[in-house]
């Protein structure tokens, strides 16, 4: 169900209830499979009987409707992905993180200045300790996808994401890799089977906006994907690419992994969201300080 704290202008909505904003903003009525969506939004009155919207909802269907910068966040971990984002608007910034297995959002309004910091939140960009256990000497993996697929099926079948033996799950992720890429040697080989099985979470940031390329209006979008491997540290995933195309990433493709800080993650993360010359609308003003 979704509901919202006035007090906090912050709301908890699913992707359900965004369709149903946006029928009505467009001045359509909402079509049989959103009249659900529409009740439950009338009954908590984000939406009036006559289909007349709160005007607690301003500033969240004014960036909704007519945003600057779209930023979607996927992250893959040990419940699934997560889908989390942020809108940037002509007047406004909401902020919006999904929960595991929960269908609602909840959309909060942020500070256009705490953008950076709300990113790394999301990730949970965090310090760690340098690796003591020689993984400085790999700071790059190369091998393929379907050695990366052969890696978490073996993973699976040892049970070394579920508190079986990790040493005999190593082991049948290594004869896995092996048999999928017989190019891959030690020290490289061992390295990536120690990242598979310290492997966190994956997530992937991308950001897209309306500018210009080749004097044409043009979307553009910039990513990053990152596997965040606990004690063995960040890795930017330099191949396959972002953003990904679907059908673009066979077994086939490439795999490569680079070691990484959350200093120089930070940065990257930085240096996804557009300068103000590169968006063609007017830019949000941010305070001052």
């Amino acid at each position: 169900m979704p509901s919202y704290d006035s007090s906090r202008a912050r709301f908890r909505l699913a992707d359900r209830h965004i369709a149903v904003f946006a029928h009505l903003l467009d001045g359509e009525t909402p079509p049989e499979e959103l009249w659900d969506s529409l009740v439950e939004l009338q009954r908590i009155g984000l939406i009036g009987e006559e289909g007349e919207l709160a005007p607690l909802l301003r500033d969240l269907l004014g960036a909704l409707a007519d945003p600057m910068v779209m930023i979607q966040v996927e992250v893959t971990g040990e419940h699934g992905p997560v889908n989390h984002g942020v809108i940037v608007g002509q007047e406004a910034v909401f902020s919006h993180d999904g929960w595991p297995g929960e269908e609602e959002s909840e959309y909060v309004s942020i500070e256009p200045n705490t953008l950076v910091w709300d990113l790394a939140r999301k990730v949970n960009l965090h310090r760690g300790e340098a690796p003591a256990d020689g993984s400085a000497e790999v700071v790059r993996v190369e091998t393929t996808m379907g050695a990366l697929d052969t890696a978490f099926v073996a993973l699976g079948e040892g049970g070394g994401d579920d508190g079986g033996d990790d040493g005999a799950a190593r082991d049948l992720v290594r004869k896995a890799v092996v048999e999928s890429d017989a190019g891959l040697k030690d020290p490289e080989l061992g390295r990536f089977v120690e990242l598979v099985a310290a492997l966190n979470a994956t997530w992937r940031i991308t950001t897209a906006w309306d500018g210009e390329h080749e004097g044409e209006r043009s979307t553009m979008i910039r990513a990053l994907a990152v596997w965040d491997c606990g004690p063995l540290g960040y890795w930017l995933r330099e191949q396959p690419e972002e953003p990904i195309m679907p059908g673009q990433v066979t077994p086939d493709s490439p795999l490569v992994l680079v070691r990484s800080d959350s200093a120089e993650v930070w940065e990257k993360i930085t240096d996804l969201l557009p300068d103000k010359e590169e968006l063609i609308a007017e830019p949000l003003s941010t305070p001052e300080g």
